[in-house]
């Protein structure tokens, strides 16, 4: 089964979900700020999420953001998306590090996400517990680049957003 963001191209990616963050707030509903973390729903395409940015703001082009998706009509939960601070590095790997453990992620240009619904599973657990999580790779000058969030609130916010599409199916 194709996951909704592997459904679009990299380009009509990056306008989507930078303008989800620029989005008129009537046009979703707000489930909540828990600390960092906030919790909406967007009704067309259906979908759930919680975000954040990560500590600092981040890029200076666009804003970046991680995110755990619901999308109830593509039978899609807890789905990790992250908009990077810095456009990679062609083949550049992007890591995940949480909880003391590490994970490469499926990279774009501008995104990242987890290989499979089963390691979005295994990620959501540990991002549950630990305090921050970090996502680092190089950027197209050759330096390397990593964007920190923290963790408070954002169990809150995973389960106001589940709970938020949960009804929906």
């Amino acid at each position: 089964m194709k996951r909704p963001f592997d459904k679009l191209r990299e380009g009509a990616l990056s306008i989507a979900a930078s303008m989800f963050l620029i989005l008129p707030a009537a046009a979703r509903d707000s489930f909540g700020i828990y600390d960092g973390w906030g919790a909406f729903r967007d009704a067309a395409p259906l979908k759930c999420y919680a975000i954040a940015e990560p500590e600092g703001g981040g890029g200076s082009k666009w804003r970046p953001f991680a995110s755990v998706s619901w999308w109830p009509v593509e039978a899609v939960r807890g789905q990790l998306h992250i908009r990077l601070s810095q456009q990679t590095r062609n083949g550049a790997d992007v890591m995940l590090v949480a909880g003391g453990r590490k994970w490469r992620l499926k990279a774009g240009k501008y995104d990242a996400w987890a290989p499979s619904s089963r390691h979005d599973a295994f990620i959501l657990t540990k991002l549950r517990s630990a305090p921050s999580f970090s996502v680092s790779s190089v950027g197209m000058t050759g330096r390397g680049f990593a964007d920190t969030y923290v963790l408070k609130g954002a169990a809150s916010a995973f389960d106001a957003a589940a709970l938020g599409c949960a009804k929906v199916q």
